[in-house]
């Protein structure tokens, strides 16, 4: 089992390092067509309807503010669907990949006035795992980017 998770830590560093000179590969950024509170709202309900859950939404800018700070605006959605995290958290040595879930969906405001969506490339990351959390992740991430399409600009 140590060995396994040196040669996972091995691999997502390689994979790291290998595309540090261009990060934005690993994260995908999109303009929304509406604003922050309505982008988050149209991104909660196509979620429900696509069979997925919000687990929590984080308010960044409101924990910010109550430390003393002022950004612009920022909610992190976690989603989850369920038939997808029970593929891989069912079989013991996948279940190191629960750090991953559930999917994360930020949305912000960018000092443009214009909204944003940013997500993680998992189907960059799913290739170098292979098997059965690639299967997952390439799913999970063709469902989030059904989702987030009906927010684009």
């Amino acid at each position: 089992m140590k060995k396994l998770y040196l040669t996972i830590v091995l691999l997502i560093l390689t994979f790291s390092f290998a595309n540090a000179q261009n990060k934005n590969e690993m994260f995908v950024e999109s303009a929304s067509k509406f604003g922050f509170e309505e982008t988050v709202t149209k991104l909660s309900e196509e979620v429900s309807a696509k069979g997925w859950k919000v687990l929590v939404t984080h308010n960044l800018q409101e924990s910010l503010k109550k430390s003393g700070y002022e950004v612009l605006p920022v909610k992190i959605m976690e989603i989850c669907n369920p038939k997808h995290s029970v593929r891989l958290l069912e079989l013991d040595n996948e279940r190191i990949y629960s750090n991953m879930m559930p999917c994360r969906i930020s949305v912000y405001e960018k000092s443009d006035g214009k909204t944003y969506i940013s997500r993680m490339n998992s189907g960059m990351l799913a290739v170098q795992i292979g098997g059965i959390v690639e299967e997952v992740m390439n799913s999970a991430t063709n469902d989030m980017e059904e989702m987030i399409k009906a927010v684009l600009d």
